[in-house]
């Protein structure tokens, strides 16, 4: 293996085009493995979790076939050098194996070759190169993969908590900014909406935010199918749980003005992976509140400009994934909720 010199702490030195650009945004990014940088983690990738709205996509596209999923990531890699859908342009994140430790790292993290790692950082900015796609987790975003990856020196990753089935600590992981996010927003005595709240980080939030809003707050749940309301109530995190259509912007603001007595909420947050609900959460939030759009599906123009339109003047936070100590506050709920933690074993482990 070559080990070159001078890479960029950002990961600018592996964008191929357009040059100039950080990898996120770039359009293609060198995904060899055969030589990293002195600063560069190399990782045997062994799970990718797709991250929800682009695998949403990838799966509507193909019909529900799953090979042609395979396919289609298998093309996304193969022509951008990592993973990052061009439709939703998000990515997701992986667990595996540290390879190998760029020498300029060494001392300066608390790494060690051979350790287990999730990435926390986006694989729409994270070069990869995938060998064999040995299969999708059923019911989940979670692909098995023979693989490589490089984290760069700002990368951040978690060591994979030896108390969690590993793709559990993956699949909660991916979500980590919304609960973590959430712990900082909600306050004593807040009505907090959640949407998409049978979702898995809607559920995580939803944990938070009846914590942090405590017993004079309240917390209202929204999921487009009786399924999914059913599934917040044998949660119980929520003192209601009703049936809207989030991109119906009218309706969902009427039913939670009817909840509220007309306040409306001081914080809303979107954990859907669809389009065009934007409006629904501005509408459901009082003045001089907060909406926080965690989902990837969202739209900044519909957004600021929807805003605008119905003379709203709200807080509107972007998700950012990555919120100091999200990992650390993610895993401990499932420490600590057990209600949590069984049902996502079920489904993850």
């Amino acid at each position: 293996m070559n080990i070159l010199k001078n890479g960029n702490p950002f990961g600018a030195h592996r964008v191929l085009e357009p040059k100039g650009v950080l990898p996120q945004p770039a359009v293609k990014v060198s995904n060899d493995m055969e030589s990293i940088y002195d600063n560069e983690i190399l990782v045997d990738v062994e799970t990718l979790n797709i991250d929800s709205a682009s695998f949403t996509q990838l799966k509507s596209e193909a019909g529900g076939d799953e090979a042609k999923v395979q396919e289609a990531i298998l093309k996304i890699v193969g022509e951008r050098g990592k993973m990052q859908n061009p439709v939703t342009g998000s990515g997701g994140m992986f667990i595996g194996k540290v390879a190998k430790i760029g020498p300029a790292l060494e001392g300066k993290i608390d790494l060690k070759e051979g350790d287990k790692i999730a990435s926390l950082v986006s694989l729409s900015l994270t070069p990869l190169r995938i060998e064999k796609i040995l299969g999708i987790k059923k019911g989940t975003e979670q692909v098995n993969v023979k693989a490589k990856a490089i984290l760069f020196e700002s990368g951040i990753y978690a060591k994979l908590p030896k108390d969690l089935p590993e793709t559990l600590a993956l699949a909660i992981l991916d979500v980590a900014g919304a609960p973590a996010q959430t712990a900082k927003l909600v306050r004593p005595g807040n009505t907090v909406v959640i949407i998409g709240g049978g979702g898995k980080s809607g559920i995580l939030c939803a944990y938070e935010a009846q914590r942090r809003a405590g017993v004079t707050g309240k917390i209202i749940g929204i999921e487009y199918s009786e399924a999914g309301v059913q599934k917040m109530k044998e949660y119980g995190f929520f003192h209601e749980a009703i049936q809207a259509n989030a991109t119906d912007a009218v309706g969902c603001y009427e039913k939670i003005a009817a909840l509220t007595g007309g306040r409306l909420a001081d914080v809303v947050i979107n954990c859907v992976n669809v389009q065009n609900t934007e409006m629904a959460s501005i509408l459901m939030c009082k003045d001089d509140g907060t909406v926080y759009f965690f989902s990837m599906a969202t739209s900044f123009t519909k957004s600021a400009l929807g805003a605008e339109g119905v003379g709203k003047d709200v807080n509107m936070i972007i998700g950012n994934g990555y919120t100091k100590g999200h990992a650390e506050v993610t895993i401990q709920i499932l420490r600590d909720s057990p209600v949590i933690r069984k049902a996502y074993e079920k489904l993850y482990a």
